[in-house]
């Protein structure tokens, strides 16, 4: 049995039998939200046999319950036939090496089981090969664990060095994999960025959808872009992530981004191996944090999404909230702003649609700074920049003059605005007019091209 066949054995399975285990912690990163917990291991496949609940004041170094918790665990695998006992809480190497030898049953923490979830929705070459270099991270302090073929080898005169060598080819093998995969994830970094690069040249907005696991991002997603990106009631449903240009009412072409969600205290090592991911959000123009406003636990679950944000250096980018599922609380939709005058809080439900409308206002509010909102008079020959101009932003009107002439309203950003004239020899002073005036009974003709409201 290699390396690779045993980091399987660390994995759940559909149907197996679990033991959960849970202390009440005083310290605030020991303290876990038990709902949350169970969410986590309905969301693995795993089926939960038996609950082990209890309170200490701290962990136990070397068992983290304690020996009388170890003895009564140890009674109900065997009393269940449990396969797991899954721990909602990080256990040290020692800690985890020590309980599966008192239970004599594979013993998962909280990172591993989130890691297991992870391995199960990851769909994309890339999102395999960051769920793998996470476990390998994870499993890179675990090789001294009481795996059964090398317990054969441990002890006993001349038994030693067989299960050193071993041990040595596990790590060995462990560093030239960790390598291969952080070479090929440079890989699709260096992608990712010449797309990223192409968007910045043609002034493309980014906006990136954050939130906390199951705030419902995904259903949003598919609403705006009528896509097709897998939708559950489960934690981490979707975890690769999904790209989409969409016209904004407002504002034009634009890319909304669907990362991966936020949990509470999100292992350090799922961080780093999701950097290539998380750069969409870094990198965009705005952020939806989306929160589930029927969430008892709202307000913990929106400072845990802050302090991914931070983790990751994304706090300083502009944030719209968005808070979801308002049909839930039988509220209407509504739109709240902050002391500015600037849009801050949205409400609506990405399931029924109400309230999108205030949420494409909000976006398009937001996105303004840097954006042209104006009345065009171009002459019939420049017919080129027409198109250009639909291409790069919204033509809200169109009509045209008895000389010919095309007037547009437009909006469109600045920077590709201006380069775009510079392309036509024209400049914005001899193209922008007053709006044009509307006799009594006639209304100006809006173009058949208009870009189509997104959702």
């Amino acid at each position: 049995m290699d390396l690779f066949d045993r980091t399987e054995q660390t994995r759940t399975g559909a149907g197996e039998r679990a033991i959960l285990v849970h202390m009440e912690l005083p310290d605030a990163m020991g303290r876990e939200d038990l709902d949350e917990f169970h969410h986590l291991v309905t969301s693995s496949g795993v089926v939960p046999a038996v609950e082990l609940t209890g309170k200490r004041d701290r962990p136990d170094p070397a068992l983290f319950i304690g020996s009388g918790k170890s003895e009564e665990l140890a009674a109900l695998v065997k009393e269940h036939e449990a396969d797991v006992v899954l721990f909602n809480h990080a256990l040290s190497p020692a800690q985890e090496r020590n309980l599966e030898r008192a239970v004599k049953c594979r013993v998962l923490d909280r990172t591993g089981l989130i890691l297991d979830i992870f391995a199960q929705r990851a769909r994309t070459h890339e999102g395999r090969l960051q769920v793998e270099l996470a476990q390998l991270r994870h499993l890179s302090s675990r090789l001294v664990r009481g795996w059964t073929h090398l317990e054969r080898q441990k002890g006993g005169i001349g038994l030693r060095g067989p299960g050193e060598t071993q041990l040595e080819t596990d790590r060995r093998l462990l560093r030239d994999r960790i390598r291969a995969i952080e070479s090929r994830l440079d890989k699709v970094r260096k992608q990712r960025a010449q797309g990223r690069r192409a968007r910045q040249r043609a002034e493309t907005p980014l906006i990136s959808l954050v939130g906390y696991t199951n705030a419902g991002k995904s259903t949003l997603f598919n609403a705006i872009t009528t896509g097709d990106v897998y939708v559950a009631d489960q934690l981490f449903a979707t975890l690769d992530p999904t790209l989409r240009k969409v016209k904004i009412p407002g504002v034009g072409p634009a890319i909304l981004a669907d990362t991966v969600g936020f949990i509470r205290h999100l292992p350090h090592r799922l961080g780093q191996a999701f950097r290539a991911t998380l750069e969409e959000t870094v990198n965009a123009s705005l952020l939806l944090h989306v929160t589930d406003c029927s969430a008892e636990e709202r307000d913990a679950n929106v400072e845990a999404v802050n302090e991914v944000l931070e983790e990751i250096k994304a706090e300083k980018i502009p944030v719209l909230h968005v808070y979801n599922k308002v049909d839930n609380l039988d509220q209407p939709p509504r739109l709240e702003r902050d002391e500015h005058g600037q849009p801050w809080r949205v409400w609506i439900s990405a399931h029924t649609g109400d309230g999108f409308d205030l949420l494409f206002d909000a976006i398009a509010e937001r996105l303004a700074v840097g954006w042209v909102d104006c009345w065009l008079k171009l002459p019939p020959a420049a017919g080129r920049l027409r198109a250009r101009l639909h291409e790069a932003g919204e033509v809200l009107e169109e009509t045209t003059a008895t000389d010919g002439s095309m007037l547009l309203r437009v909006t469109v950003n600045r920077v590709h605005f201006e380069r775009l004239l510079r392309e036509q020899g024209l400049k914005e002073e001899d193209l922008r007019v007053a709006a044009p005036t509307v006799a009594e009974g006639e209304a100006p003709s809006y173009n058949s091209e208009r870009s189509p409201k997104a959702g």
